[in-house]
């Protein structure tokens, strides 16, 4: 019975393949933002797997540094070939093909439906995953059927063998039950065919309103496979520690500073103190030689510097950055590697605004606004974030390198340093998760959030806005 679709379903392919050209025309709209899609969420020089490749146009067109593409369809496969000669095409089956690599993304696009046996196609990928690999699968949204089917019929759209409609949530349970993680979950294309202005305007803001963004036509799944990072017995920590007019704190932290994994790296980056800070620093260098303890002087100004040129020379493989006011217990920090080293997350965001704080741990002033900023860019970025100004923050080295790399899609823009992981980490598709820490009074120093007037907070305030909006239109107005 199965050998028996999967003919029918290279059969219906084959003839496709003797039009293609046709049929890719009258729908080259659609095709166009399928592509628009995938290329905002595939940095180039990826190495890619597109299962179900038809005739090569996705995966052919996605600038990868190593790409293959595999197909039933012999026909399909002789036009990919031909057009994208330096992809690597298979004519075999999609539920079994294998091979010895492991891809930094693997796509399934419009053929998941054409699967006969979705867990084992997905059990089957796990072998070319890795901790870091990406799976992205789209598929038409349910409540396109009748229209598909009646395009279909009128020789609008091309022919397909479908044996099942998979809502999102049944991709994202699809994936569950295989051992993945679920990143992402994503709407798009609301208005397929092309009409000037209407399309645009549909595609590009109607689309991404909430409620209507479930009409769309496309539904999309990121995904990673659910394990550990590579190596994790070996992984070493940086605690980078920005820190300015901080003498009294400085030795509490190199106290409560818990050791993380192999080796842990203590790495003060001192900005301008007018207090004894650097000695202080100093100080503990020599009285606790047991501890890997660095100092670093700060050469521009400001809080978003600090803490680049910090991870920037951090030499462990996981890299957490905490403030040095102690309004957050440091041992906390242990949290975040924990949640790092079980491949529970890859971009680790601490949150304030969850346990109970003490009195006067932070004005009330600040707590809404934290909170406004925190419900408008979970809306914005589709990732939960209660708390996007928090101190305590991790993430792998080599995924901070990765974000660097490419930091020229945002621009070097970030005054406070936030802002760059977070939108990084979401660009990046990295799997994002919150740990709520504990937030106290500040004992020793003046408060540098907010400013002291009332001035200084509307610039603070300006800012944010300003954050906001570079995310609204990088990752809804794409």
């Amino acid at each position: 019975m199965v050998g028996d679709k999967l003919n029918k379903i290279r059969e219906i392919n084959n003839s496709v393949s003797k039009r293609w050209d046709t049929w890719y025309k009258k729908n080259m709209y659609y095709h166009s933002q399928i592509l628009r899609y995938y290329r905002n969420n595939i940095p180039r020089n990826s190495s890619i797997l597109e299962l179900g490749c038809g005739a090569g146009n996705l995966i052919g067109n996605l600038y990868s540094s190593y790409g293959v593409g595999v197909d039933i369809s012999d026909g399909m496969i002789k036009i990919a070939k031909k057009k994208y000669p330096k992809i690597k095409f298979y004519c075999e089956d999609i539920e079994s093909f294998s091979v010895d690599f492991k891809f930094d993304y693997i796509i399934i696009s419009g053929t998941i439906g054409s699967v006969k046996n979705i867990q084992r196609l997905l059990q089957n990928i796990s072998k070319m995953c890795s901790s870091d690999t990406r799976l992205i699968i789209n598929y038409y949204n349910q409540l396109w059927n009748p229209i598909l089917k009646i395009s279909e019929s009128l020789g609008m759209k091309k022919p397909e063998m479908i044996f099942n409609w998979p809502s999102i949530d049944d991709i994202d349970n699809f994936l569950y039950i295989a051992g993945y993680q679920v990143i992402k979950r994503d709407f798009f294309l609301l208005f397929p065919k092309y009409f000037p202005i209407v399309s645009e305007a549909s595609n590009t803001l109607i689309s991404k309103l909430p409620v209507i963004r479930r009409f769309c036509l496309e539904q999309v799944v990121i995904a990673r496979l659910m394990c550990p990072p590579d190596n994790v017995k070996d992984i070493t920590t940086s605690v980078v520690i920005t820190c300015r007019d901080e003498e009294g704190n400085i030795e509490e932290l190199v106290k409560k500073i818990p050791s993380m994994g192999k080796n842990t790296e203590i790495l003060f980056v001192e900005g301008h103190s007018k207090d004894n800070t650097v000695k202080k620093i100093k100080e503990m260098i020599k009285k606790y030689p047991d501890k890997d303890i660095k100092f670093l002087k700060q050469r521009g100004i400001g809080q978003g510097d600090a803490f680049r040129m910090g991870f920037d020379n951090a030499k462990g493989d996981f890299v957490c950055w905490l403030e040095a006011d102690l309004t957050s217990p440091p041992e906390e920090i242990k949290l975040f590697y924990d949640a790092y080293a079980l491949g529970l997350g890859e971009y680790v965001n601490g949150t304030r605004l969850v346990y109970a704080m003490e009195k006067d741990a932070m004005p009330f002033g600040n707590f809404i606004i934290n909170r406004f900023f925190g419900n408008l860019f979970t809306v914005i970025l589709g990732q939960r974030f209660t708390d996007t100004l928090c101190g305590f923050k991790a993430i792998s080295k080599k995924n901070y390198l990765k974000i660097r790399k490419n930091i020229s899609y945002f621009g070097d823009f970030d005054p406070f340093g936030d802002f760059e992981l977070i939108f990084g980490a979401i660009g990046h598709n990295l799997k994002v998760v919150e740990i709520p820490v504990h937030y106290v009074p500040r004992i020793y120093g003046e408060p540098k959030a907010y400013g002291k007037n009332i001035i200084s907070k509307f610039k603070h305030l300006f800012l944010l806005l300003k954050m906001a909006w570079k995310a609204f239109v990088k990752f809804k107005l794409f």
